[in-house]
């Protein structure tokens, strides 16, 4: 999996590409923690459009995404959300805790 960091105008972007699972999640979580120390962000998405897999651990790594930027007072989007990923999120309620878009289709 890749993780490409973008940051402009007070919005932090994290675009990931490839297969989010249990091997990948814990380098995406240290990204995700030094992106947002490093910016300060007043706005964060997560940009999931590249994701050709997601498992339990996405949800776990969107959980911790939403409690650092509350803790910064920071919102929190999930974009591109595809298919595979999107099912596993709404089966999981994080589309109650956190703004899901879908990709389009």
């Amino acid at each position: 999996m890749t993780i490409e960091e973008r940051f402009s105008g007070g919005e932090l972007t994290l675009s990931f590409r490839g297969e989010l699972d249990h091997h990948a999640a814990r380098r995406a979580t240290r990204k995700l923690e030094l992106a947002v120390d490093k910016h300060l962000p007043g706005a964060c998405v997560l940009d999931l459009g590249g994701l050709t897999f997601m498992d339990s651990s996405g949800i776990a790594l969107i959980i911790k995404a939403r409690r650092r930027a509350g803790e910064l007072g920071a919102s929190l989007r999930v974009v591109g959300v595809g298919r595979q990923p999107g099912r596993v999120l709404t089966a999981a309620g994080i589309d109650r805790l956190v703004s899901i878009e879908a990709l389009s289709e």
